[in-house]
């Protein structure tokens, strides 16, 4: 089979590999739509020890398929079964697993292998994160689960409900997911993004209403401006900037929520105004990756079309296209890439 082989930092490389033979509690699935994600353009610069511990291995993580083959032992799905896998697989016995938070996992599984003609699940991903999808759900909009997971977790962490007013700074496919998922609670919400194309682009999908930071002296004072004074319910961060952190927790109202999506850098650190922190009750949360809870109620929501992110997806590009697309990624021309 083909796939993009990461063999390191700047290193991959299209090549012809054996097609996984599945072993016992092991699925063999063909891929039909996999997409890009920031996450592959960040480990291709510098590597991530924790999502791709050894190489050289099939890289990508966004995918939908259908069911090639099964090994022994496997009852959850069969041959022929359209499927939405996710990227981890938790291992349910740890104390954050039986805590109720799975995504803390001590031994949490990653899987990678989007960008191949087919990927071979462990059986733990088999067993636990492994959704079967209706006909009707195209694959592209089926591979958007696991970012939506992750979006819906950080919603979640948020407390996010209906009549709140959300800021999300970010207008990159999280933080347009976001948006998303806080509108999907009938919340309002403010989409703060820096000037440019993708801006432009968001805001012609009209996902919430989209403030341009390049227009305004100050941030925080017009998302002030715009919520009568009192700030945000919640504040959400999807850039991953320490700046923007600030800005979030600036951003919020007595009592509000501020969460911490975006990853910063190792080593950085933040202002934390002190005053406001305890005299008005802010929550200061982080939100990290998914639940299996959280792909199948991702699953539902895009079955539903109770979500539309496809508006998301602006290239469409073939497997040996990748390098190409996770460019575009990184030079900020794309939000999302369809790999098919």
């Amino acid at each position: 089979m083909k796939a993009m082989v990461f063999y390191g930092p700047g290193d991959l490389r299209y090549e012809e590999i054996p097609v996984p033979v599945p072993a016992p509690g092991e699925a063999l699935v063909k891929i039909e739509a996999a997409l890009t994600c920031g996450t592959d353009v960040k480990t291709l610069r510098r590597g991530h020890p924790v999502m791709i511990p050894r190489v050289p291995t099939v890289f990508g993580h966004e995918l939908a398929g259908n069911v090639a083959a099964v090994g022994r032992g496997v009852k959850t799905v069969r041959e022929g079964d359209r499927v939405v896998a996710a990227n981890s697989a938790p291992c349910g016995q740890c104390p954050p697993c039986r805590g109720g938070r799975a995504n803390l996992c001590e031994d949490l599984l990653f899987v990678n292998g989007a960008y191949g003609e087919y990927i071979s699940l462990p059986s733990r991903l088999v067993e636990r994160n492994l959704v079967l999808l209706g006909s009707a759900i195209p694959a592209a909009r089926a591979a958007f689960a696991e970012p939506l997971a992750c979006a819906l977790g950080g919603i979640e962490r948020g407390r996010v409900e209906a009549g709140q007013t959300v800021a999300v700074f970010g207008v990159g496919p999280l933080g347009c997911l976001l948006a998303m998922a806080a509108v999907a609670r009938k919340a309002r919400v403010l989409l703060v993004g820096k000037p440019g194309w993708r801006l432009t682009h968001v805001r012609s999908l009209g996902l919430a209403e989209c403030l341009d930071a390049g227009e305004t002296p100050s941030v925080v004072a017009a998302i002030r401006d715009l919520t009568a004074g009192r700030g945000v319910d919640v504040a959400v961060d999807a850039t991953g900037h320490p700046e923007v952190w600030e800005q979030a927790m600036d951003a919020v109202a007595r009592g509000g929520t501020v969460v911490f999506f975006g990853g910063c850098a190792p080593g950085t650190t933040v202002r934390l105004d002190t005053r406001r922190a305890h005299y008005e009750e802010l929550t200061l949360t982080g939100a990290f990756h998914h639940t299996p809870e959280l792909i199948r109620r991702a699953v539902e929501l895009l079955e539903s079309e109770a979500l539309g992110p496809e508006g998301l997806i602006t290239h469409r590009m073939s497997l040996p296209e990748v390098p190409q697309a996770l460019d575009l990624m990184a030079r900020g021309q794309a939000l999302k890439v369809l790999i098919a």
